[in-house]
């Protein structure tokens, strides 16, 4: 039957109608029509529904005279049965047209819920996959604070060695440029040399044994000279020094370009008659650049200079034209480091700070994720799934990103979760109170969601403002506080609600939350409103 055409089946349905209504004639109701064998079989479905066909012929089929009595006497009140509308093919025809319609509904909606349950799926395994995979490596490679690593930090203060002179912006890069270098050479691990304001500048390090040495070697000033070789130097060796950084002109070092476009150096010096006796002196023999001990360059001198002048060549990219022009710069105005502030810390006081922590976080979270699955059941474990997410691509950011995680850095991303897990109870709630109101499943998670939408905006939005606050006017620890916690709140925006409710609404339109009790809502709660 189900492989008819609607013809055939319109056919079929009147003929057995048809043959019902001459049985019933012959037990004694001789006046009843097919069409009124039709109007007693269909007229529960009015409330019922449309039936599969299968049943519709079995109603047809297994129609009892008490029954078919029945419909007539409930009928009389309505009016003979012969004055009702519509031809009797035509009910049938309505009738065929509705359950084929309902029919590809209810197709297409079995294969677009499969669709999405598919895609939630692979959307978890995937994302699951990703994050299995590469958290060891991230764990692994954040690089850590003193306060969590151990090891020693000092903010020194900037001011010209000869008075009257200023501390400019570049010099003070320099500086810092300078520190660095002097930590490598002790060995240090991967110092960090921040210049801060206009005349600060803050240096730690990690793993050092000889705090001493290190805060001897790094307030002494760079030292800038000029250096040809000796009598015993060895090949590659400048030890005798010609000229000093001081007496070079403050910030005369320049980097020009040449017909080629091929970068140089310009420097002027304070004493010509000194420079014009060394360049004599050293034609066509290579006058070495130091900072402190470390060779920069080593140009060699072409001719006699009388004017004070000189010009710097050699196959020099722009990058390490520039270098070396603010090196010299540097050293004609040197820089006396006086510190302000230090703070050591052991490294097994730091091992502890991040065992602790990580010990409390892993606790805390433990707690959060089974409060929230208890509390709203599917959408709670959808809920702990991007919590999840949020805390790998936060640290995934700091990978990439190669920030310092500190002590106030946990304190932030700890109080970022805190707010994400706000966001889901606020948008959860507001799911289960327009479930109660008697809305279906699908209405509830879309207003639930539209309406909690605005509120959890505009809270992260004002913390934002307030951390961006905090990061421009704050220093140190306060501003890296402020920067975890901006990268915490926008990693929970996107994966707190725009990705959980992506998860949530595959499910709901997949068919597999069919239940309220799936949200942690009663029956009894609906029914009582």
């Amino acid at each position: 039957m189900e492989e008819m055409n609607d013809v055939e089946l319109e056919q079929s349905i009147e003929m057995l109608c048809r043959s019902k209504a001459e049985e019933l004639r012959l037990v004694g109701y001789e006046y009843v029509t097919s069409k009124d064998v039709w109007n007693c079989v269909s007229h529960k479905y009015e409330k019922q529904g449309i039936p599969p066909l299968h049943q519709l012929v079995n109603d047809i089929l297994s129609l009892k005279a008490t029954s078919f009595m029945n419909f007539m006497t409930v009928s009389a009140y309505r009016g003979p049965l012969s004055r009702r509308k519509g031809s009797f093919l035509l009910k049938i025809d309505c009738f065929l047209r509705h359950r084929y319609n309902r029919n590809i509904e209810n197709e297409r909606g079995s294969r677009n819920g499969m669709k999405r349950i598919i895609s939630f799926i692979l959307v978890v395994l995937v994302t699951t996959g990703v994050m299995v995979g590469t958290s060891p490596e991230l764990l692994k490679n954040i690089r850590l604070g003193l306060d969590l690593k151990g090891g020693y930090e000092i903010l020194y203060e900037a001011e010209p060695l000869e008075a009257g002179q200023q501390v400019t912006k570049a010099s003070l890069v320099q500086t810092a440029k300078s520190l660095e270098s002097r930590a490598n050479a002790l060995g240090t691990s991967e110092p960090e040399v921040t210049t801060e304001g206009s005349n600060r500048i803050r240096l730690k390090l990690a793993g050092v044994t000889d705090e001493a040495e290190v805060r001897a070697k790094m307030k002494e000033p760079a030292v800038l000279t000029f250096r040809s070789k000796a009598e015993n130097d060895k090949e590659g060796e400048y030890t005798k020094i010609e000229l000093r950084g001081n007496e070079f002109v403050e910030n005369a070092a320049k980097v020009v370009f040449t017909s080629l476009n091929q970068p140089m150096i310009d420097i002027q010096v304070k004493d010509k008659a000194k420079f014009s006796e060394i360049t004599k002196r050293l034609i066509g023999q290579p006058l070495a650049i130091y900072l402190d001990d470390q060779l920069l360059s080593a140009p060699t001198v072409q001719q006699q200079l009388t004017d004070g002048s000189a010009q710097i060549s050699g196959a020099y990219s722009r990058d390490e034209a520039n270098q070396l022009r603010d090196t010299i710069n540097l050293g004609a105005l040197p820089l006396k480091l006086t510190e302000k502030y230090s703070q050591s810390v052991g490294a097994t006081l730091g091992k502890l700070s991040l065992d602790q922590t990580i010990k409390a976080g892993l606790i805390g979270s433990v707690i959060i994720l089974v409060f929230m699955i208890g509390l709203y059941r599917i959408p709670g474990i959808i809920a702990s799934f991007a919590l999840i997410t949020h805390t790998w691509l936060v640290l995934a950011i700091f990978y990439m990103g190669e920030f310092v995680l500190t002590l106030p850095g946990i304190a932030a991303f700890i109080l970022g979760i805190g707010m994400a897990v706000d966001a889901n109870i606020i948008t959860y709630e507001r799911i289960k109170e327009e479930m109660r109101s008697g809305k279906s499943i699908l209405s509830s998670v879309k207003a639930g969601s539209k309406h909690s939408f605005r509120t959890i905006i505009d809270s992260n939005i004002t913390t934002i403002i307030a951390a961006a606050v905090m990061f421009f006017l704050g220093t140190g620890a306060v501003k890296g506080f402020a920067l975890v916690l901006i990268f915490d709140i926008v990693t929970s925006i996107i994966t707190n609600i725009f990705f959980s409710r992506f998860l949530l609404t595959l499910l709901v339109r997949g068919n597999v939350l069919k239940k309220p009790k799936y949200f942690g809502v009663k029956e009894s709660e609906i029914r009582a409103l």
